[in-house]
């Protein structure tokens, strides 16, 4: 015991007093003799060490699972909270779309049908993706009507409109409405007029009137009606449109197709769109090229081939006013046909239908082939066959008959 620690005697200690500097133990038992000073020292460094000792890998594992599980639970809490918020939107209508912002997109044409009445307008134009909403576009027309009634025919509009503006084009000034005409290509004269009196209400009678005035819209002197100058396409006339506005809008557009390819001279566009026509009859778009080179080659002057001849299915029932792949020898054989390329050299007297822009083009830019002849082997599948000689061509002739005695009724 150290002697900087003196110990007084116990008989000379009053009662209840201690040494303040001599330890106790904490149940009141005798004093704990203090340790030596160095020994102390030493004890409460090593207690200062193991206070501060960091904790072993496995208690910080053991710490980063439970902080990991910790989050994983509250990332499926969230997730199930939301779902069951969606859920509750989606029962209860509050994440239906009512109305889009407008002004739309994109163009279509709406038709109102005869008779129909304002929920079979506002359900047309929902399931066409007009109007996002039905119920709505049906308030917004009542708003609007002031007791007038939509009126039956094609309508411009857009996709995704405010139900506001939808309705304001359908009771709004007559200029809205349009009658639509979808004109396909390789249609003749007759067809393209009974597609527009039945679009436009016109009588099929004004606009075959209007055919024997070619030179009326600007075409040459040689065209003997307005076959070929009516621009095949999607049209969107006016509800007011006359028949002659009608004609001269088609006419136009063949006149730019043709100065868009360089043709300006009018006898040589007339020329084009001849060569066009039988192109887009006699051909699918994948050879209108090839056809067009073919022709090209057979209209040479120093053609021996078949001297001038184009000898054209096509251009011959034209004349005969039909439609047929079936040809008989003696209609072959008839030159007073003005149209028969067996019987008579070099083009028809005029274009023999409506030819598209692509066809256009390829008798502006014919391919350059040794070919004279072509023939159509598969009527379903479009797939022509090229030959420069009538032996060739004999051949897929042949090829062609026994197609068309495999399928019965495809060929007449």
């Amino acid at each position: 015991m150290s002697s900087r620690y003196p110990q007084s005697p116990a008989s000379q200690e009053p009662e209840g007093w201690h040494d303040p500097d001599a330890p106790y133990a904490r149940d009141g038992a005798e004093p704990v003799h203090p340790e030596p000073v160095e020994q102390f020292f030493a004890s409460q460094d090593v207690s200062r060490r193991s206070r501060v000792r960091r904790p072993s890998k496995a208690r910080q594992r053991r710490r980063q699972r439970r902080t990991v599980i910790l989050l994983v639970v509250l990332l499926v809490f969230a997730g199930v909270v939301f779902g069951v918020a969606m859920m509750l939107r989606d029962l209860l209508g509050l994440n239906d779309l009512k109305d889009y912002p407008g002004p739309g997109t994109g163009e279509v044409v709406f038709t109102v049908a005869e008779g129909a009445g304002p929920l079979a307008i506002a359900d047309a134009l929902e399931s066409e993706d007009i109007v996002a909403d039905s119920g709505e576009f049906i308030s917004a027309l009542e708003g609007v009507l002031d007791g007038r009634e939509v009126q039956p025919g094609e309508y411009e509009m857009r996709y995704q409109m405010a139900s506001d503006d939808a309705a304001a084009i359908l009771v709004g000034e007559e200029s809205a409405k349009v009658s639509y005409a979808a004109v396909a290509r390789d249609l003749r004269q007759g067809e393209v007029f009974t597609i527009l009196a039945e679009s436009t209400g016109i009588p099929v009678a004004e606009f075959q009137a209007l055919a024997k005035e070619p030179a009326r819209f600007g075409l040459p002197e040689q065209a003997r009606s307005l076959e070929g100058y009516l621009h095949p396409g999607e049209y969107r006339f006016s509800v007011d449109a006359t028949a002659p506005e009608i004609v001269q809008e088609m006419v136009d557009n063949t006149f730019a197709q043709l100065e868009e390819d360089g043709i300006q001279d009018p006898a040589e566009q007339y020329r084009i769109l001849t060569i066009a026509s039988i192109v887009q009859a006699e051909a699918g778009e994948a050879d209108y090229a090839s056809v067009a080179g073919s022709i090209m080659n057979r209209l040479k002057p120093d053609n021996t081939e078949t001297s001038g001849l184009i000898q054209s299915d096509a251009t011959v029932t034209y004349g005969l006013d039909r439609k047929s792949y079936d040809i008989t020898p003696e209609e072959k054989a008839d030159t007073s046909n003005p149209y028969n390329t067996y019987a008579n050299p070099g083009l028809p007297v005029g274009p023999i239908g409506s030819p598209s822009e692509e066809a256009i083009d390829a008798a502006v830019s014919p391919a350059d082939v040794p070919f004279y002849y072509w023939v159509t082997v598969d009527l379903d599948s479009g797939e022509t066959k090229f030959s420069e000689t009538l032996a060739e061509h004999a051949r897929y002739v042949a090829e062609y008959q026994a197609w068309c005695a495999d399928n019965p009724g495809r060929c007449e």
